[in-house]
């Protein structure tokens, strides 16, 4: 390991922050850098013809007069099932031929041969190696692909896992390009790695994460969920909240709410709780109020470049691993195909073998955390397939087959995996094709999925696994929650002794009562009632729904909630392709209107480079606003675009309330503005970063400036909420032309039903004043 990577702690991108981005700014949960490397940016790969026994590296030679790394990477992505985000990094297949012919050389190519090859070397690369069993890897290393294929699909479970720690992740990577879905399924359906004292991951056995996310992180919100979660016997491996405020007063605040649940319902031994924050933000809690903090996450990418942005390196999160000594609890990743290509950061390889290195990422820290948990190495995986957008794959039937492949993967690391079956609202996935897709996912036993009360997350504005699928999916296949929390499940009577739902199923206010009862508290069921009935309609006036009851079988959602989520996903598909209006721009005070080289909405949503990059014409008019400075350059420019949901920038209330708070408050601390506002047709959060590399290229060196981009989040709750991006940078950075996410801060789900413009501004110059490094009253890191 390379001690030198690990950097100073700071405030890393948490998930929510990285959904945004990634609804905005083509980013996802890993978003870095401007351009694949090692491969062509785009298109498509064609192998003609395979010689007989032909294997990767005899046919490269053929056709280059010797190795290429680019052809070798480029079929060895050719074998992937058609997925766009491969054909972005230029690693498809041109055709079914090609995806055919790559299938076969990989198949006749030796296990050695690949691994003295590697697509790509980096840090990861190396400590996937190091973690990788010697004796296992030498009985496969003579084994073609073909051979392992076979090998695994007709040996048990017991067989297999004799071998399988002695594959490293990129041959893992390289297994499911040869299977069909059929074969995945198969292959799945015998390798089973249990969370330590648990029956979770285990044959038979399919649990929940529940994922109570607030719009405004209120405890009340994140409370209420659990207490819905636990009303339909939903609910067994994490209760884990994505934060919109990952500040440490934020996210203590959360932690305390979820322990004291847990304490209260004597759950400590059976689940634990999670801040969805960046590591370092959770360590920073557990260090300034200890106790409060239980298992510990963080999101993972596939190559050093693209975990820059989360500011962790291999070393950091195996000293997090070590950190658990003792405890009951360790580590939570998410992961998800795409996250390196939509960043720049895929160097020439394609999304499944990058998936692939971050499940080997993680069998290295449970290989540390076994050192130090003597009850096993508490570690599980969620994989968050369909979370990016359609830049990495557009229907239902990818969706399906990401989730298969990632499955296998998965397991074949020797991990406990769950998954996120979820798209996001610019994808073509409906509700209904979500059903299906858990339909088509299930028979491969995944450890757990996710669970909200509604399959639309009311903070994260995308499409998941609801309380009641879950329901339906272990009446379908006979699926069993973890046993200790079942039991606890019969205690609080939401089950019956026979196994069978009691009348108070799908009754948040019953879970309440006996919440209250365990707490001590001694009045009566209605009065208790009462007061739990005042706090739902709180909740569901801020935007979070609450499942209650159900239709007519009892995995329905009851009919009038059933409406009120069609007529969300409804009101998404309008926002997402609803424009900005001339009259909207011209009202705008100052307006300077420029556009991308997005061609239309549907070009915008399809490429999402296009929005990345400023027209000619837009360059020029940007040009002439820093030509007409004179040499009185302002500190800062704002910057205004639709980015996916225009209405949130349109909707009265909006954005004219933050531009006037704005300006008093950068003007009463000094702060020399642009008049001008700049609003971008059909831009992305890098967009912004390229209208400062041309306003400020010309700055004092070593003097700040900044881009304060208003952006429209991603369509799918009532609120319409908009980002606004903070880059503040010294002028020689600017100069250089290298902003990207790792510079810049956010300030997210801004509207009039969330967080109120004016307290956005407020939180805005709070940042600012961070970045420059000025002590300031009501820190947001630190409350």
């Amino acid at each position: 390991m390379n001690k030198g990577l690990l950097s100073d702690q700071h405030d890393g991108i948490s998930r929510r922050d990285l959904l945004v981005m990634a609804g905005t700014a083509a980013a996802t949960l890993a978003s870095y850098g401007h351009t694949a490397r090692a491969a062509p940016a785009g298109g498509a790969f064609a192998i003609d013809e395979v010689k007989q026994g032909e294997d990767i590296f005899a046919y490269v030679n053929r056709i280059k007069g010797g190795f290429d790394q680019t052809a070798y990477q480029q079929v060895i992505g050719a074998a992937n099932a058609f997925k766009e985000g491969d054909q972005a990094i230029g690693v498809g297949a041109e055709d079914e031929t090609t995806r055919r012919n790559a299938r076969t050389l990989l198949a006749n190519t030796k296990i050695e041969d690949l691994h003295r090859r590697p697509l790509f070397e980096d840090d990861l690369q190396k400590l996937i190696w190091q973690t990788t069993d010697q004796p296992q890897y030498e009985k496969v290393k003579d084994w073609t692909m073909g051979q392992l294929k076979e090998f695994l699909l007709a040996e048990p479970e017991e067989n297999i896992k004799g071998i399988m720690n002695g594959l490293t992740s990129d041959t893992i990577g390289f297994v499911p390009k040869l299977m069909s879905n059929e074969e995945l399924v198969s292959l799945s359906q015998k390798i089973f790695n249990v969370m330590p004292g648990t029956r979770m991951g285990a044959k038979g056995y399919m649990g929940a994460r529940i994922q109570p996310n607030s719009p405004t992180d209120n405890p009340d919100d994140i409370v209420w969920q659990v207490f819905d979660a636990f009303s339909y016997a939903t609910g067994d491996i994490v209760i884990g909240t994505n934060p919109v405020d990952s500040t440490v007063a934020s996210v203590v605040a959360v932690e305390r709410a979820l322990k004291d649940i847990v304490d209260t319902f004597g759950l400590g031994e059976v689940i634990p709780w999670c801040v969805l924050a960046h590591i370092d933000v959770q360590a920073e809690v557990n260090d300034s109020f200890p106790g409060t903090v239980s298992t510990v996450f963080q999101s993972l990418a596939g190559t050093d470049d693209c975990n820059k942005i989360f500011d962790i390196t291999n070393e950091k999160i195996l000293k997090y691993a070590r950190a658990k000594e003792g405890e009951r609890y360790g580590l939570y990743f998410e992961t998800g195909q795409g996250s390196e290509f939509t960043n720049g950061a895929a160097n020439g390889v394609d999304m499944m073998v990058l998936e692939s290195r971050k499940y080997g990422f993680s069998r290295a820290v449970g290989i540390e955390l076994a050192k130090v948990q003597p009850r096993g190495a508490w570690l599980h995986i969620n994989d968050v397939a369909g979370f990016i957008g359609p830049e990495v794959f557009k229907s239902r039937e990818q969706l399906v087959r990401c989730c298969l492949e990632d499955m296998v993967m998965g397991k074949l690391h020797g991990l406990t995996i769950g998954l996120d079956i979820c798209t996001t609202l610019h994808m073509t996935v409906s509700l209904e094709d979500l059903d299906w897709c858990q339909d088509q996912i299930m028979p491969a036993n995944p450890a757990y999925l996710i669970a909200l009360p509604t399959k639309n997350d009311p903070m994260l504005s995308y499409l998941t696994t609801s309380f009641q699928d879950h329901v339906r999916i272990r009446e379908r296949f006979g699926f069993k929650v973890n046993d200790a929390m079942w039991d606890f499940y019969k205690r609080i009577g939401i089950v019956g002794e026979d196994n069978s739902y009691t009348a108070n199923y799908g009754d948040p206010l019953w879970v309440y009562y006996q919440y209250r009862l365990a707490k001590g508290d001694g009045r009566s069921k209605d009065a208790i009632y009462v007061e739990g009935g005042q706090k739902m309609r709180e909740v569901e006036g801020r935007g979070v729904d609450l499942a209650t009851g159900h239709g007519e079988e009892i995995w329905d959602l009851n009919a009038t909630l059933a409406a009120k989520v069609k007529s969300l996903y409804d009101d998404a598909k309008q926002s997402l392709w609803a424009e900005l209006t001339p009259e909207f721009i011209a009202a705008v005070p100052d307006v300077v209107p420029v556009r991308t080289l997005s061609m239309d909405r549907n070009d915008y949503i399809a490429h999402p480079n296009t929005g990345e990059t400023l027209s000619p014409d837009a360059i020029a008019e940007i040009q002439r606003i820093r030509d007409a400075w004179e040499g009185n350059m302002p500190k800062g420019q704002i910057v205004i675009s639709d980015g996916l949901n225009a209405k949130a920038i349109m909707d009265d209330g909006h954005l004219a309330p933050y531009l006037e708070e704005m300006r008093r408050l950068l003007a009463e601390a000094g702060v020399t503005m642009s008049d001008k506002n700049i609003i971008v047709t059909s831009g992305r959060v890098r967009a912004g970063y390229r209208i400062g590399e041309v306003l400020f290229e010309n700055a004092d060196p070593n003097s700040f400036r900044g881009i304060l981009h208003v952006i429209g989040e991603r369509p799918g709750t009532m609120h319409h909420a908009y980002s606004v991006y903070i880059t503040v940078a010294k002028g020689k950075q600017w100069s250089e032309k290298k902003i990207d996410h790792d510079m810049t801060k956010l300030v997210s789900n801004v509207a009039d039903t969330a967080l109120a413009p004016k307290e956005a501004a407020r939180e805005t110059l709070t940042i600012i004043r961070e970045i420059v490094g000025k002590d300031v009253n009501g820190s947001r890191r630190y409350g």
